[in-house]
């Protein structure tokens, strides 16, 4: 099969199911580079490093940079997907699992549709309600057992939040003129790397460079794939589909996080995980995959070339 034979949603569905693939192994990744450096500075490393990375890509490439009211909607995107998203995540990821986190970050789904409904950038359908309530169900039969006294309610609230932000940047981002996705995550990236910075320094962090193997490839990773590649195709799925529907992939990250976590740890995958798994990919169908969504009209992001034209 040609990349011309391959029609437009399939190409979509494949950057969506990357999108998963790399932001369930993130939280993973996440974990190993905090064990050594502090949350808000690692953070701003990261996005530092991947958008200048992004930024190269940009001027080889020779993409244009976001003007005007467009640089404004990045920048937006950028203080809200980057900077109060990872704030939240990183600390948040100190004192809970990866898995935990992934699964907090589950409710992602119905909090972007809810945002969507009340900003009038979406009907309200009970569909995706729907799908969100089941895949939840999901969520918790994988997690019965695992709450306890011990689980810092803070560091949940802070994940919840990590939710919050991401949602409201999938929606605000759709408002503005439309921009190259790397030229986007570039501003986006940096704006949020500054921000992160400057709460680094606030809180007075120690400012030094990782010494360990494992947290150079953990933040190797997080640049070149966990920021500078996943944001790309995450922007080019929400050209396509509804933010609500996007925000499924946060109902499939705890799968991801999850299975890697066992693997790496060489433990059994449970019973309950696996019913689990199941429940969580029938309400994905349900909110997502079973119905069309694909928007009407294109909004405004986004000026890639299709990659189904054979011109």
């Amino acid at each position: 099969m040609t990349v011309a034979s391959v029609s437009p949603s399939r190409w979509v569905l494949a950057a969506f199911l990357a999108v998963v693939l790399i932001g369930g192994t993130n939280f993973v990744a996440v974990r190993f580079s905090i064990r050594e450096l502090p949350p808000f500075w690692g953070a701003s490393i990261r996005f530092l490093a991947a958008a200048a990375v992004l930024a190269v890509v940009a001027l080889v490439q020779r993409l244009e940079f976001p003007r005007g009211s467009a640089l404004i909607g990045a920048v937006i995107y950028g203080l809200l997907g980057f900077g109060a998203a990872y704030a939240f995540a990183y600390w948040g990821l100190q004192r809970i699992s990866a898995g935990l986190a992934a699964v907090t970050m589950a409710l992602t789904p119905l909090i972007t549709f809810g945002l969507a409904v009340a900003q009038g950038q979406e009907p309200f359908r009970w569909r995706p309600l729907a799908g969100g309530v089941v895949a939840l169900a999901g969520i918790g039969l994988i997690f019965r057992g695992a709450a306890s006294d011990a689980i810092p309610v803070l560091s949940l609230l802070a994940i919840a939040a990590t939710g919050a932000a991401s949602a409201e940047a999938s929606i605000v981002v759709k408002r503005f003129p439309r921009s190259h996705p790397v030229t986007m995550n570039a501003v986006g990236m940096l704006t949020g790397a500054v921000v992160l910075l400057v709460l680094s320094f606030v809180s007075r962090e120690p400012h030094a460079l990782p010494r360990e193997t494992s947290t150079w490839v953990a933040l190797g990773y997080l640049v070149l794939l966990g920021s500078s590649t996943i944001f790309v195709l995450f922007l080019h799925v929400l050209k396509h589909w509804a933010a609500s529907s996007v925000a499924y992939q946060f109902v499939l990250f705890p799968l991801v996080a999850l299975t890697l976590s066992s693997v790496l740890e060489r433990a059994s995958v449970p019973s309950t995980l696996l019913a689990g798994m199941a429940v969580v990919l029938g309400g994905v169908y349900i909110g997502s995959v079973s119905q069309v969504p694909f928007v009407r009209t294109p909004h405004r992001l986004g000026t890639e070339p299709c990659l189904n034209c054979a011109e």
